[in-house]
């Protein structure tokens, strides 16, 4: 797969199957939109592409306003090896201001020589999104491309959608919403030095800073699997600020491993996330903090147990 960063670096002139759109999580619904172009890549012999928009760069979030499910990079090892080419198209203010025709000429027939475009049933673009599926049939005859609509996911009787996700997510919902992305949600990132309070008393942690435009579930204790150098290991892991031990109210995820005795500083590591145990707490001493935290162990050993069993 080829990572492209802005329409004017593609230059392939093959023709395509190309899906569309914001792609934050390539949850269940996104996969539908994936897997089809995958489908016309192996069956016509076209490139098969992903065109992503990045609404942070119209949008403007604060840095610590955590929103998105899915950053780029891991987007973009969500689809390594599956689609031909992943363009990320940064949804600047110019580009929101384009037609919805000039969409379709310049993007879609110009840019990706579309053979087949698939899209979502509640797709729009152009300006003021005044282009949808509707217009993408009444040009389909003018430039030759094959427009394919996919019914929504769903789950029981909901939309599979971001949206949705994120209200599971800020629920604290961890095994919901892992059903509903297709993969547990998880947090990447490299091991830094911590105040080694953790290997004092006794059990070492692995603290990682998480995106800052990460949603991040609930503060609390969790259930975690964390992959690091090819091997997954179990454990629990404390999402937000150890008010315990620190006043700077900076977000860290701080994973205990089970079965894991290295040094990881430095080290990119993984951390998925399986249950929610408990909220974050402050306590009143470390003696305190190191009789939950043993609570907390003994509590993830035995979600590993039962999660074997099943």
């Amino acid at each position: 797969m080829q990572y492209i960063k802005g329409l004017k670096d593609y230059h392939d002139d093959s023709q395509t199957a190309v899906t569309l759109g914001k792609f934050d999580g390539v949850h269940r619904g996104h996969e539908k939109l994936v897997e089809k172009v995958i489908e016309y890549a192996d069956t016509a012999g076209v490139k098969s592409v992903v065109c992503a928009f990045d609404m942070l760069a119209f949008s403007k979030k604060h840095v610590d306003e955590r929103c998105i499910l899915m950053t780029k990079e891991e987007r973009e090892d969500r689809l390594h090896d599956r689609v031909d080419y992943l363009v990320d198209c940064p949804f600047t203010r110019e580009f929101s201001q384009v037609k919805a025709e000039d969409f379709i000429r310049d993007v879609l027939v110009e840019t990706f020589h579309a053979s087949y475009v698939v899209v979502g049933t509640d797709f729009t673009f152009g300006y003021k999104k005044r282009g949808d599926i509707h217009m993408l049939k009444e040009y389909e005859k003018v430039y030759g491309y094959h427009l394919v609509v996919i019914e929504k996911e769903r789950y029981h009787d909901r939309e599979i959608s971001s949206t949705y996700i994120r209200e599971v997510l800020n629920a604290g919902d961890i095994p919901l919403a892992n059903t509903l992305l297709g993969y547990p949600y998880r947090v990447i990132g490299c091991v830094e030095h911590g105040k080694r309070l953790g290997r004092t008393l006794g059990f070492p942690t692995l603290n990682v800073a998480p995106n800052p435009n990460k949603l991040m579930p609930p503060n609390g204790v969790y259930a975690v699997q964390v992959k690091m150098d090819g091997k997954v290991y179990g454990g629990i892991a404390n999402v937000g600020v150890k008010p315990t031990v620190t006043n700077e109210n900076r977000m860290l995820v701080e994973a205990f491993l089970y079965n894991y005795s290295g040094n990881a500083y430095g080290k990119e590591v993984e951390i998925e996330f399986c249950e929610y145990h408990r909220p974050e707490q402050k306590f009143h001493g470390v003696d305190e903090l190191k009789a939950c935290v043993e609570t907390d162990i003994l509590y993830g050993k035995e979600y590993f147990k039962q999660k074997s069993r099943r």
